[in-house]
C-alpha cells in the first residue's frame, strides 16, 4: 500500500509539474495568439481573457488591406493608437524569410564539405584553423559589429538582404561545421573506405554515402541556420534603413517602441511571426529529434 501511495504522489507531483511547466511556456503564446483577434477594448479590459468573446480578424484586415478596424472607430480617442509601421511587418518577414532561406543554403553548401575535411582527412593547420573557426563563433557580437559595418559599406551593400545573408551566413557557418563535424565522427569509417576502395573520390563518398546518413544532423543544423537568421535583430538594426530589407525583428521592436501602438496589432505581428518557425517545427520535427538526440562522441 505505501509504495501504491508514494507512486500515486510521484505521478501527481510529476503531472503537476509538467503542467506548470506547459502553463509557463505556452501560456504567453496563448495570450499573445489570443490578443490578435481581440479589439482594442476588450484587450484593455480587467481582468484579460485568455480567450475573446468576441473574436475579429479586424486586425488582420487593418495589417494587410489597412482598413481601420471597427473597435478603435467606436472610440474616437483609440484611433491614435493605430500604428502605421504594424502595416510593415508582412514585407519585413517575407525579407526574414528570404534571408534566412539563403542562409540555410549557405550553410548546407559550405559548411557539409568543410565538416567532412575536419572530420575525416589529416591536413596541415588542420587543428589550428578548425578553432579558429570555433573561436570566432565565440565573440560577442558588438565586438564584430563595427568591422562588419566598414565591410559592408565598404562593399557598397547597405540596406540591402545580400548584406544580412553575408552577415547572417557567418555568424551561423562556425557553429554547422563544429555541429556537422561531431556528427560525421560517428560514423563507421567502413563505408566511406568501401566507397573509396570501389573507386569514389572524397566528393563523392561524400555525396553517395556520407550525406545520406546525416540527414538529421544537417536538418538539426539547417534549423539553428534558419532561426538564428530569422531571430537576427543587432545587424539588422544597422545595416538596413528601409523596407525594401529591413526584417521582422527590426519592424517589430519599432512598432513596440511606439507608445501610441495598438496591442492588438502588436500581438497580430508577433503571431505572424511566429508562423514560420512552427511550420519549420512541425514538418521537421522528426529528423531534428533524430538530430538533436544522437549520441556524440566528442574527439
Amino acid at each position: 500500500m505505501r509504495k501504491k501511495r508514494r507512486t500515486l504522489v510521484k505521478t501527481i507531483l510529476l503531472n503537476l509539474i509538467v503542467a506548470i511547466l506547459i502553463i509557463y511556456i505556452a501560456g504567453p503564446f496563448v495570450w499573445v495568439i489570443s490578443a490578435s483577434f481581440q479589439g482594442e477594448n476588450e484587450l484593455l479590459k480587467k481582468p484579460p481573457s485568455f480567450i475573446p468573446k468576441n473574436p475579429t480578424t479586424d486586425n488582420y484586415r487593418y495589417v494587410f488591406t489597412g482598413q481601420v478596424p471597427t473597435s478603435y472607430e467606436v472610440k474616437g480617442q483609440l484611433r491614435s493608437r493605430i500604428s502605421q509601421e504594424a502595416r510593415l511587418i508582412a514585407p519585413a518577414l517575407k525579407n526574414s524569410f528570404i534571408i534566412a532561406v539563403f542562409v540555410l543554403a549557405i550553410n548546407l553548401l559550405f559548411a557539409t564539405p568543410a565538416a567532412y575535411a575536419f572530420a575525416r582527412l589529416r591536413w596541415k593547420f588542420r587543428a589550428g584553423i578548425y578553432n579558429f573557426i570555433l573561436g570566432s563563433r565565440l565573440m560577442p557580437a558588438m565586438a564584430i559589429a563595427i568591422p562588419y559595418y566598414v565591410i559592408i559599406q565598404s562593399l557598397k551593400l547597405m540596406d540591402t538582404k545580400l548584406s544580412l545573408i553575408l552577415v547572417d551566413s557567418a555568424l551561423t557557418i562556425p557553429f554547422s561545421i563544429w555541429f556537422l563535424t561531431l556528427y560525421i565522427t560517428n560514423i563507421p569509417r567502413d563505408l566511406e573506405e568501401a566507397g573509396l576502395v570501389d573507386g569514389c573520390n572524397y566528393f563523392q563518398v561524400l555525396k553517395s554515402i556520407v550525406v545520406p546518413i546525416i540527414i538529421p544532423g544537417l536538418v538539426a543544423a539547417s534549423a539553428f541556420a534558419f532561426m538564428t537568421s530569422y531571430n537576427e535583430f543587432l545587424f539588422a538594426r544597422f545595416l538596413t534603413t528601409s523596407i525594401a530589407s529591413q526584417t521582422g525583428p527590426v519592424v517589430l521592436s519599432s512598432i513596440s517602441g511606439n507608445p501610441d501602438a495598438s496591442y492588438s496589432l502588436i500581438s497580430v505581428c508577433l503571431t505572424l511571426g511566429m508562423i514560420p518557425p512552427i511550420i519549420l517545427a512541425i514538418t521537421m520535427r522528426k529528423w531534428l529529434t533524430e538530430g538533436l538526440s544522437s549520441t556524440i562522441t566528442f574527439r
